[in-house]
């Protein structure tokens, strides 16, 4: 359910801004997109497990307010987030 280190770096590396960026906004969707993703597919396999799916929802409403500040401060930025993740939105 959690993210490796190693993917978790792939990720930082691949959405940072600059070099070491790990607290930009498209950081922190990108992990928390994995992170969503992965408790997704665990949820698949534990239908009853209730307290990660409130976990769940947790987190994506946490993804939805870090999304939308980005669209307010840039929204450039925000369609290529979106994009780059294959978010609906």
């Amino acid at each position: 359910m959690s993210i490796t280190l190693a993917r978790k770096q792939e990720l930082v590396k691949e959405y940072a801004r600059v070099e070491g960026d790990t607290g930009s906004p498209e950081v922190q969707i990108a992990l928390l997109s994995e992170r969503i993703k992965n408790l997704t597919d665990h949820l698949a396999t534990h239908p009853k497990d209730f307290h990660s799916r409130r976990g769940l929802l947790v987190m994506v409403g946490q993804r939805r307010s870090q999304l939308d500040y980005l669209k307010r401060k840039d929204a450039a930025r925000y369609e290529t987030v979106i994009e780059r993740l294959g978010l609906r939105r």
